[in-house]
C-alpha cells in the first residue's frame, strides 16, 4: 500500500516536470535584454530563445520571428535544442511506461517481479531527461553569466537569465525526484519481497487427467491372539499336560 502511494506520488512529479520542461523548451524567455544603462525609461525588451526572437515594445503586444538557419545559432542553443527534445521524449516514453508497472494497474498481471522491473526502466529513464533538460540549462546560464561580466561587451550587448531558464531548473528537479522515487521504492521491494514470493512467481501448475478407479482387495491385519486369565480362585479345569495320571484316567484304564 505504501508503495503504490509513492508510485502516484512519482508519476505526478514526472508529470510536473514533463510539463515544465516543455513550457521552458517553447518560450522565447532564455536571453532577455540587460538594462544597466543610467536610462530607467525602457521602451524595448528582447527575448532570445531556442526557435526565435521576440520584441515587445512598451505596452504593445510581442512579436517574434523564427530563426532563419539552425547554422546562425550559438552552439549552446544548437545543442540546447536538441537536448531539450530529447528529454521530452525520454519523459514521455518514461510516464508511459511507467503506467504500466504502477500496482494500481492491471496491464501486466500476476508477476510482480515484472511490474518493478518495469518501475526501475521507466525511472531510469526520467532521470536521463532530468540530465538532458539540466546541461543545456545550466550552459546557457553560464554563458549569459560569462558575457555579463565580460569587459569587452558593451551594455547593449549583454543579456539576463530568462524565466525559460528558471523553469527548466524546476522541472529538472521534478524530474528527478520522480525518477529516484520509481526506482528507490521498487529495489526495497525487490529486496523484502523476493523470498516470500519465489514460490508464487516460479512455480508451474500442471492439469493431470482424472484416473479411473480400480477395485482393490481389502486385506485384514492380523488378529492377535487372546492370552489366557488369571484368576484368584482355583479352577477343576486344567489345560496343561502332567507326568504323572491322574486319579480319572486310572479308572478309565480299568
Amino acid at each position: 500500500m505504501a508503495n503504490s502511494a509513492l508510485e502516484i506520488v512519482g508519476l505526478l512529479l514526472t508529470l510536473i516536470g514533463l510539463i515544465g520542461a516543455a513550457a521552458s523548451t517553447g518560450m522565447p524567455m532564455w536571453r532577455v535584454t540587460a538594462f544597466i544603462g543610467e536610462n530607467i525609461i525602457v521602451f524595448e525588451t528582447r527575448y532570445e530563445g531556442l526557435w526565435m526572437n521576440c520584441f515587445r515594445q512598451a505596452d504593445i503586444r510581442m512579436q517574434c520571428k523564427v530563426y532563419d538557419s539552425l547554422l546562425a545559432l550559438s552552439p549552446d542553443l544548437q545543442a540546447a535544442r536538441g537536448l531539450m527534445c530529447c528529454s521530452l521524449a525520454l519523459g514521455g516514453l518514461g510516464l508511459l511506461i511507467s503506467l504500466l508497472g504502477l500496482q494500481c494497474t492491471s496491464c501486466i498481471q500476476n508477476n510482480d517481479r515484472a511490474k518493478r522491473l518495469v518501475l526501475i526502466i521507466a525511472g531510469s529513464m526520467v532521470i536521463m531527461a532530468c540530465i538532458c533538460v539540466l546541461i543545456p540549462v545550466s550552459w546557457t546560464g553560464h554563458v549569459i553569466i560569462r558575457d555579463f561580466y565580460n569587459p569587452l561587451l558593451i551594455d547593449a550587448q549583454r543579456r539576463e537569465l530568462g524565466e525559460a531558464l528558471y523553469i527548466g531548473w524546476v522541472s529538472s528537479a521534478f524530474l528527478f525526484a520522480g525518477g529516484c522515487m520509481f526506482i528507490c521504492c521498487n529495489l526495497q521491494s525487490e529486496d523484502k519481497g523476493s523470498d516470500r514470493y519465489m514460490y508464487s512467481r516460479n512455480s508451474q501448475y500442471m492439469a493431470y487427467p482424472p484416473q479411473p478407479l480400480q477395485p482393490q482387495q481389502l486385506v485384514l491385519p492380523p488378529q492377535p491372539q487372546p492370552q489366557p486369565l488369571l484368576s484368584r480362585h482355583p479352577s477343576t479345569i486344567y489345560s496343561y499336560h502332567s507326568r504323572y495320571p491322574s486319579v480319572r484316567s486310572a479308572v478309565a484304564y480299568l
